[in-house]
């Protein structure tokens, strides 16, 4: 039984044999969503992971780009991107490579992180066939 705003989470195996229940309720699976097999799953995390962890290295040129930027006072945003924002870009561009490729055909949708505050992976299952 839930408590509060917590919920169950139920496992990825656990979920792809429409369990629990079993029988094909509520908690199964929609006809048209095939199962994930986990190499692309585990290939779509490590790719994310690889890239938030390119966002968050320090190197010579990220820290002049903050010298600069408190030089300028900030101004030099204006104008430019911070390394950050292009390993941002990076992601959404994955994300969106990757809901062409393998999650959209299977009757799934993987959301960008950056929009849930970089705290989740949302893997949302379409009730309607891709059209």
């Amino acid at each position: 039984m839930p408590l509060g705003n917590h919920v169950t989470m139920i496992p990825l195996d656990e979920m792809s044999r429409g369990q629990p229940g079993g029988n094909g309720g509520a908690n199964s699976p929609p006809q048209n969503c095939m199962k994930l097999d986990i190499e692309s799953f585990e290939y779509t995390i490590n790719q994310l992971n690889n890239y938030f962890a390119e966002a968050e290295r320090a190197s010579c040129s990220t820290y002049c780009e903050g010298c600069l930027a408190c030089l300028t006072g900030y101004l030099i945003y204006i104008c430019t991107e911070t390394h950050y924002e292009k390993c941002l870009r990076k992601v959404a561009k994955f994300i969106s490579e990757q809901n062409d490729r393998v999650y959209r055909p299977r009757g799934l949708l993987l959301t960008d992180p950056t929009t849930r505050g970089l705290r989740l992976i949302e893997i949302s299952v379409l009730d309607r066939p891709p059209s």
